[in-house]
């Protein structure tokens, strides 16, 4: 099997991911997954289309990360993931649909507007 990438995003977070046959070492931006996300929680939704179709020892995953915080970046990981897994075998699509890795998450931070503080928040009105 050659390598299968796929682009996973969330938020301003964007991972190519590039899946290989192998015993399942996840390295991103050169570095183990255990040392970029110190977090277990993190490294647990890293790995959760993984562990759904139970092919962690089977693939070696390498990512490279752009943007966003560690959050985002760990469910645009996850995303990639998933549609590589999908790339490699169509049949896993239904069980990582119904898992909700499938779908790109659209949420994203709301601009700022002209004439107020934030995207919502408006200067504190003074009556006099």
């Amino acid at each position: 099997m050659e390598t299968v990438n796929a682009i996973g995003r969330r938020k301003a977070a964007v991972a190519r991911v590039f899946v290989t046959e192998g015993t399942g070492k996840i390295i991103i931006n050169k570095r183990e997954l255990e040392n970029y996300f110190p977090s277990s929680i993190l490294q647990f939704i890293v790995k959760q289309p993984l562990n759904t179709l139970d092919v962690a020892e089977k693939y070696d995953i390498r990512v490279n990360l752009d943007g966003g915080g560690y959050k985002g970046q760990s469910e645009a990981v996850r995303l990639g993931i998933a549609r590589a897994l999908v790339k490699i075998n169509a049949e896993d699509k239904s069980a990582l649909r119904a898992a909700g890795f499938i779908t790109r998450d659209p949420r994203v931070v709301e601009r700022k507007k002209p004439g107020q503080p934030g995207a919502r928040r408006k200067f504190q009105f003074s009556k006099r």
